[in-house]
């Protein structure tokens, strides 16, 4: 499947967003893990419908004036990380979860750590909320864009 991509400036840094045929597939990190999300080749493309939407709707959110998005998203994943990613899109703005309450959700009290293994390979960063999730005692705990990103995202829903 071809990917394209769009660079943009961020709050957080730039953020390289991804889409396919079927939505948006991924949000990059500038200082991504090489392999996190694996896409193959990716072709620039500045006009790609989803990918304008996306840096849009993402202006509106560090804006302040958006709270959920409404992009067609392309998750590609294990059957458990779809089932993971999807209960991210469940948490409300402004809200927390710690792995344990999402494997609770999931049917699977055991899977936390799973839960957490599939939140840090969760392509669709801010979008798909992975900074909502924290740990049991409500520390702040991995994320791929970095502790200071989670807690500015954290902070921006406040």
């Amino acid at each position: 499947m071809t990917h394209y991509f769009k660079t943009i400036w961020s709050p957080v840094g730039e953020l390289t967003l991804v889409a396919n045929a079927e939505g948006l597939a991924a949000i990059l990190w500038e200082n991504d893990r090489p392999g996190r999300v694996r896409l193959g080749p990716l072709t620039e493309d500045d006009k790609h419908p989803v990918l304008v939407e996306t840096e849009r709707q993402l202006g509106e959110y560090f804006a302040g004036e958006r709270r959920e998005f409404d992009v067609p998203l392309s998750f590609a994943g294990s059957d458990f990380q779809k089932r993971v990613w999807r209960a991210l899109l469940a948490i409300p703005f402004g809200e927390t979860r710690s792995y344990g309450e999402i494997a609770d959700q999931l049917g699977n009290a055991g899977a936390s750590r799973a839960v957490g293994a599939a939140n840090g390979r969760n392509p669709i960063s801010i979008i798909a909320p992975c900074h909502r999730v924290v740990g049991s005692t409500g520390k702040l705990t991995g994320f791929a864009g970095g502790l200071e990103a989670k807690a500015f995202l954290l902070e921006l829903e406040r």
